[in-house]
């Protein structure tokens, strides 16, 4: 009778003591998981993964050319492959945009030159129309073009001059063409239809961070009256009317320059063939109340011709730009 009584206590004892340590881990596993949302809450909350690319701009390539009293075109291609060497050095790296002047003469055979050159990168990379690269009543046509790009680079798949592509999850790339074409001019106009087409765009990525890179900037790192874009205030208008992170990047002028105007962040990159002969490799990290840009900026390692190039600008500054034109980090809140 004793025994058949233990017995019973004691696996009554053993029951309850499984429920006892079983509710104890469920309130332990519990507290973690809110301890943890509560940490990833105060630190902002990565919603998706970062992305990570370079920016060239202004390669001006010339196979056989010379340098100029401002450009050191004749040096272009070893400027190229040592931005080339420093990007495939990076292991993580999602794409690379050239932002327009890939070549410095709007000639087939400079563009089938470069090509060889861009096929060693380690990681996809797309362009943007800039005023050097096509032929006012020439050969080398936006189709021309297009075509040779395509068939010398399996990611690019684009059969006009501007165009849209998701790089990642709540990421979205768009290129303009801000080229006019019918005449020669350093001048830059957006048209009608692709203003209706960009708008179309941003309306279905209003969740998304918008990266969008152009060649002739919305805002001049210093005034050019023969180099603006035309409708700089339409497009600046169309842009500010959303209210989610926008980074919109831009070549040119040759000169580094970053301005934010609230959720937008406008960027001015130097150009890689004229001092201070830099590139730009960007992260940007998306978090739950902001998104947060970081700037790396990528010299020349062939220095020798940078020194050359730095003795042909009479102001450095304007084309370097500051220290917060080159390196930082800025937030855009959501």
């Amino acid at each position: 009778m004793n025994k058949n009584r233990n017995y019973k206590r004691s696996k009554k004892e053993k029951k309850e003591g499984f429920f006892t340590k079983f509710i104890n881990t469920t309130i332990t596993l519990c507290l973690t998981f809110g301890m943890l949302w509560g940490l990833q809450a105060c630190s902002g909350g990565t919603t998706s993964a970062s992305l990570k690319f370079a920016q060239v701009s202004d390669v001006h390539f010339l196979e056989n050319g010379s340098n100029t009293t401002f450009k050191m075109t004749g040096e272009s291609p070893r400027l190229l492959d040592d931005a080339i060497n420093q990007i495939n050095e990076q292991k993580d790296i999602d794409f690379v945009m050239f932002t327009g002047d890939l070549i410095d003469k709007s000639f087939e055979k400079e563009l089938k030159a470069v090509l060889p050159h861009l096929d060693r990168l380690n990681t996809p990379w797309y362009f943007a129309f800039g005023n050097h690269d096509r032929c006012v009543g020439g050969y080398l046509t936006t189709l021309v073009y297009l075509e040779m790009l395509r068939n010398s680079n399996n990611n690019f798949t684009f059969k006009k001059p501007y165009y849209s592509f998701i790089p990642k999850k709540n990421y979205k790339v768009i290129v303009i063409d801000d080229i006019i074409t019918d005449k020669i001019t350093s001048n830059g106009y957006i048209d009608e239809e692709q203003l209706k087409w960009l708008k179309k765009e941003l309306d279905s990525s209003k969740r998304d961070t918008v990266l969008i890179f152009m060649h002739v900037p919305v805002i001049e790192p210093f005034a050019s009256p023969n180099h603006k874009l035309k409708n700089a205030y339409e497009m600046k208008e169309l842009l500010e009317s959303y209210k989610n992170p926008i980074g919109v990047f831009q070549g040119h002028y040759h000169a580094a320059k970053i301005t934010q105007h609230d959720n937008i962040l406008y960027v001015n990159s130097p150009a890689l063939v004229s001092y201070p002969n830099a590139f730009r490799i960007v992260n940007v990290t998306n978090y739950k109340d902001k998104v947060v840009f970081d700037f790396d900026w990528r010299e020349t390692r062939e220095t020798t011709i940078q020194k050359m190039a730095k003795m042909l600008v009479f102001g450095t500054t304007i084309y370097a730009g500051e220290d917060k034109d080159q390196h930082g980090t800025y937030e855009i809140k959501k």
